[in-house]
Protein backbone atom coordinates (compact mmCIF):
# COMPACT_ATOMS: atom_id res chain seq x y z
CA UNK A 1 0.00 0.00 0.00
CA UNK A 2 0.82 3.19 -0.78
CA UNK A 3 0.63 6.79 0.03
CA UNK A 4 0.49 8.72 -3.22
CA UNK A 5 -1.35 12.05 -2.19
CA UNK A 6 1.73 14.49 -1.05
CA UNK A 7 0.73 17.94 -0.90
CA UNK A 8 3.15 20.67 -1.46
CA UNK A 9 3.52 22.49 1.57
CA UNK A 10 6.25 23.24 4.19
CA UNK A 11 7.74 19.49 4.35
CA UNK A 12 11.66 19.12 5.09
CA UNK A 13 13.62 16.54 3.11
CA UNK A 14 16.41 16.44 5.81
CA UNK A 15 13.50 16.11 8.75
CA UNK A 16 12.13 13.19 6.20
CA UNK A 17 15.51 11.60 6.10
CA UNK A 18 15.84 11.79 9.60
CA UNK A 19 13.05 10.06 10.21
CA UNK A 20 13.51 7.49 7.73
CA UNK A 21 17.04 6.53 9.13
CA UNK A 22 15.63 6.34 12.30
CA UNK A 23 12.56 4.01 11.18
CA UNK A 24 15.44 1.56 9.62
CA UNK A 25 17.57 1.49 12.63
CA UNK A 26 14.16 0.02 14.01
CA UNK A 27 13.42 -2.13 11.49
CA UNK A 28 17.08 -3.50 12.04
CA UNK A 29 16.09 -4.17 15.39
CA UNK A 30 12.54 -6.12 14.71
CA UNK A 31 14.51 -8.12 12.42
CA UNK A 32 17.46 -9.23 14.83
CA UNK A 33 14.95 -9.67 17.80
CA UNK A 34 12.97 -11.61 14.81
CA UNK A 35 15.88 -14.46 15.27
CA UNK A 36 13.98 -15.40 18.67
CA UNK A 37 10.58 -15.29 17.48
CA UNK A 38 9.29 -18.84 17.16
CA UNK A 39 7.36 -19.44 13.96
CA UNK A 40 4.39 -20.51 15.30
CA UNK A 41 4.01 -16.81 15.84
CA UNK A 42 3.99 -15.70 11.60
CA UNK A 43 0.53 -15.40 11.13
CA UNK A 44 -0.33 -13.62 13.87
CA UNK A 45 2.25 -11.12 13.23
CA UNK A 46 1.64 -10.59 9.44
CA UNK A 47 -2.06 -10.03 10.52
CA UNK A 48 -0.72 -6.97 13.16
CA UNK A 49 1.95 -5.69 10.59
CA UNK A 50 -0.79 -5.32 8.17
CA UNK A 51 -3.43 -4.12 10.51
CA UNK A 52 -0.21 -1.31 11.27
CA UNK A 53 0.14 -0.37 7.88
CA UNK A 54 -3.35 0.11 7.23
CA UNK A 55 -3.23 2.11 10.35
CA UNK A 56 -0.07 4.62 9.52
CA UNK A 57 -2.31 5.48 5.96
CA UNK A 58 -5.22 6.24 7.63
CA UNK A 59 -4.26 7.95 10.86
CA UNK A 60 -1.39 9.36 9.22
CA UNK A 61 -2.44 13.35 9.82
CA UNK A 62 -2.55 13.07 13.72
CA UNK A 63 1.00 13.36 15.08
CA UNK A 64 0.76 12.18 17.94
CA UNK A 65 -0.52 8.64 16.46
CA UNK A 66 1.12 8.70 13.28
CA UNK A 67 4.54 8.59 14.28
CA UNK A 68 4.04 5.68 16.90
CA UNK A 69 2.22 3.48 14.34
CA UNK A 70 4.97 3.76 11.88
CA UNK A 71 7.46 2.62 14.49
CA UNK A 72 5.85 0.31 15.66
CA UNK A 73 4.72 -1.09 11.94
CA UNK A 74 8.66 -0.40 11.24
CA UNK A 75 9.35 -2.95 13.93
CA UNK A 76 6.73 -5.54 13.22
CA UNK A 77 7.80 -5.40 9.32
CA UNK A 78 11.43 -6.38 10.92
CA UNK A 79 10.27 -9.36 12.59
CA UNK A 80 8.23 -10.67 9.65
CA UNK A 81 11.05 -10.09 7.29
CA UNK A 82 13.26 -12.17 9.23
CA UNK A 83 11.60 -14.89 8.58
CA UNK A 84 12.12 -14.67 4.73
CA UNK A 85 15.40 -13.78 5.13
CA UNK A 86 16.09 -16.90 7.37
CA UNK A 87 14.01 -19.01 4.72
CA UNK A 88 15.89 -18.03 1.84
CA UNK A 89 18.82 -18.50 3.77
CA UNK A 90 18.52 -21.49 4.15
CA UNK A 91 17.29 -22.41 0.86
CA UNK A 92 19.91 -20.68 -1.61
CA UNK A 93 22.81 -19.40 1.23
CA UNK A 94 23.73 -16.41 3.00
CA UNK A 95 25.91 -15.35 -0.07
CA UNK A 96 23.24 -15.42 -2.47
CA UNK A 97 20.49 -13.23 -0.16
CA UNK A 98 23.73 -10.76 0.20
CA UNK A 99 24.13 -10.46 -3.56
CA UNK A 100 20.47 -10.01 -3.94
CA UNK A 101 20.74 -7.48 -1.10
CA UNK A 102 23.34 -5.38 -3.14
CA UNK A 103 21.50 -5.60 -5.96
CA UNK A 104 18.31 -4.11 -4.29
CA UNK A 105 20.44 -1.72 -2.92
CA UNK A 106 21.74 -0.52 -6.47
CA UNK A 107 18.54 -0.93 -8.39
CA UNK A 108 16.83 0.71 -5.49
CA UNK A 109 19.04 3.74 -5.18
CA UNK A 110 19.62 4.27 -9.14
CA UNK A 111 16.28 4.02 -9.44
CA UNK A 112 15.46 7.20 -7.09
CA UNK A 113 18.49 9.10 -8.30
CA UNK A 114 17.47 8.91 -11.25
CA UNK A 115 13.74 10.20 -10.18
CA UNK A 116 15.36 13.05 -8.43
CA UNK A 117 18.09 14.32 -10.89
CA UNK A 118 15.62 13.75 -14.06
CA UNK A 119 12.99 15.80 -11.99
CA UNK A 120 10.26 13.68 -14.45
CA UNK A 121 6.98 13.51 -13.29
CA UNK A 122 5.78 10.08 -12.93
CA UNK A 123 2.47 10.61 -11.26
CA UNK A 124 0.58 9.52 -14.69
CA UNK A 125 2.12 5.71 -13.33
CA UNK A 126 -0.44 5.62 -10.63
CA UNK A 127 -3.55 4.03 -12.16
CA UNK A 128 -0.90 1.20 -13.73
CA UNK A 129 1.03 0.49 -10.09
CA UNK A 130 -2.02 -0.04 -8.32
CA UNK A 131 -3.62 -2.41 -10.62
CA UNK A 132 -0.40 -4.07 -11.22
CA UNK A 133 0.12 -4.41 -7.28
CA UNK A 134 -3.56 -5.50 -6.78
CA UNK A 135 -2.66 -8.16 -9.54
CA UNK A 136 0.51 -9.31 -7.59
CA UNK A 137 -1.52 -9.62 -4.60
CA UNK A 138 -4.21 -11.42 -6.15
CA UNK A 139 -1.85 -14.13 -7.49
CA UNK A 140 -0.02 -14.39 -4.40
CA UNK A 141 -3.09 -15.94 -2.90
CA UNK A 142 -4.07 -17.86 -5.63
CA UNK A 143 -0.54 -19.45 -5.30
CA UNK A 144 -1.37 -20.14 -1.72
CA UNK A 145 -3.70 -23.15 -3.40
CA UNK A 146 -2.12 -23.11 -6.59
CA UNK A 147 1.55 -23.74 -6.58
CA UNK A 148 2.94 -21.81 -9.64
CA UNK A 149 5.37 -23.29 -11.93
CA UNK A 150 9.16 -22.54 -12.14
CA UNK A 151 7.95 -19.97 -16.00
CA UNK A 152 5.19 -18.68 -13.69
CA UNK A 153 7.13 -17.94 -10.74
CA UNK A 154 10.12 -16.14 -12.77
CA UNK A 155 7.34 -14.41 -14.64
CA UNK A 156 5.50 -13.44 -11.34
CA UNK A 157 8.55 -12.18 -9.43
CA UNK A 158 10.13 -10.74 -12.79
CA UNK A 159 7.32 -8.57 -12.44
CA UNK A 160 7.39 -7.90 -8.85
CA UNK A 161 10.46 -6.76 -9.58
CA UNK A 162 9.36 -3.88 -12.71
CA UNK A 163 6.45 -2.94 -10.15
CA UNK A 164 8.16 -1.69 -6.95
CA UNK A 165 11.06 -0.15 -9.36
CA UNK A 166 8.03 1.76 -11.23
CA UNK A 167 6.87 2.33 -7.39
CA UNK A 168 10.23 3.85 -6.18
CA UNK A 169 10.42 5.96 -9.63
CA UNK A 170 6.81 7.26 -8.99
CA UNK A 171 7.37 8.07 -5.07
CA UNK A 172 10.49 9.86 -4.93
CA UNK A 173 9.41 12.15 -8.42
CA UNK A 174 5.93 12.66 -6.67
CA UNK A 175 8.44 14.31 -3.44
CA UNK A 176 10.56 16.17 -5.52
CA UNK A 177 7.59 17.42 -8.07
CA UNK A 178 4.93 18.38 -5.60
CA UNK A 179 6.36 18.53 -2.61
CA UNK A 180 4.60 17.09 0.75
CA UNK A 181 3.39 17.86 4.39
CA UNK A 182 5.00 17.25 7.29
CA UNK A 183 2.35 15.51 8.22
CA UNK A 184 2.76 12.98 5.92
CA UNK A 185 6.24 11.97 6.72
CA UNK A 186 5.03 8.81 8.65
CA UNK A 187 3.09 7.48 5.30
CA UNK A 188 6.15 8.53 2.92
CA UNK A 189 8.83 6.69 5.16
CA UNK A 190 6.65 3.75 5.05
CA UNK A 191 6.38 3.93 1.62
CA UNK A 192 9.77 4.51 0.87
CA UNK A 193 10.08 1.41 2.89
CA UNK A 194 8.01 -0.92 1.48
CA UNK A 195 9.32 -0.26 -2.00
CA UNK A 196 12.76 -1.45 -1.07
CA UNK A 197 11.60 -4.08 1.35
CA UNK A 198 9.52 -5.68 -1.68
CA UNK A 199 12.26 -4.73 -4.28
CA UNK A 200 14.15 -7.02 -1.99
CA UNK A 201 12.27 -10.24 -1.42
CA UNK A 202 10.95 -10.23 -5.38
CA UNK A 203 14.74 -10.42 -6.51
CA UNK A 204 15.03 -12.99 -3.72
CA UNK A 205 12.23 -14.76 -5.01
CA UNK A 206 13.47 -14.62 -9.32
CA UNK A 207 16.96 -15.77 -7.85
CA UNK A 208 15.19 -18.63 -6.10
CA UNK A 209 12.89 -19.49 -9.26
CA UNK A 210 15.89 -19.12 -11.63
CA UNK A 211 18.00 -21.92 -9.46
CA UNK A 212 14.72 -24.26 -9.61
Amino acid sequence: MHSTEYSSSNGSLPKLFSVLFTALLISFAGIYAGQFVPKAYAIPLYVVEIGLLLAVFFLRKSKAVGYPLMFAFMFVSGITLQFAIAYYVSTLGATLVGQAFALAVVAFGGTALYAVKSKQDFSYMRGFLVASTLVLIGIMLVGLFVPMTGTMELIYSGFGILIFIGWTLFDFSRLTKHGFAEEDIPSIVVSIYLDFVNLFLFILRFIGASRD
